[in-house]
């Protein structure tokens, strides 16, 4: 059985950048992606195209940098969430076509996958991929 948990953590400024950084890029994959499937639905509206291979968060990172720099799990989940919110679109049409994410709604997250325990809980701390404290990769 699968569980998830979630915990209200107190970052320091170090790591409140690093998760402005992780939103930030979320929201730029998704939305970028986005764009991708939006010009191709124009060119077919009536299926998903199957024969159509989109990039991947990984495609992205020679182009845009900045990317390397956050979880790359994170941004596989903003791909898994935009197929999911695009194939509910074609399955049931009233859930309405997938929206662009904004920088102006104050709801912040991310989701990120434990492989192989890359995210554990010691001495009161949870380590995150990527997530430093003071030179060690701990979040308070």
């Amino acid at each position: 059985m699968l569980k998830a948990y979630k915990y209200r953590i107190y970052p320091n400024k170090e790591q409140r950048l690093f998760f402005a950084k992780t939103f930030g890029c979320v929201r730029f994959v998704y939305n970028k992606m986005l764009a991708d499937r939006i010009n191709s639905y124009k060119e077919s509206q009536e299926s998903i195209d199957k024969s159509i291979k989109y990039p991947t968060p990984a495609q992205y990172k020679s182009e845009f940098p900045f990317l390397k720099e956050v979880d790359s799990l994170a941004l596989a989940n903003a791909q898994l969430n935009l197929d999911k919110a695009y194939a509910n679109f074609f399955r049931d049409q009233s859930v309405g076509f997938p929206k662009f994410k904004s920088k102006k709604d104050n709801y912040c997250s991310y989701k990120t996958n434990n492989q192989k325990g890359t995210i554990y809980i010691e001495n009161g701390y949870i380590k995150l991929p990527k997530l430093k404290k003071n030179g060690t990769n701990q979040a308070a």
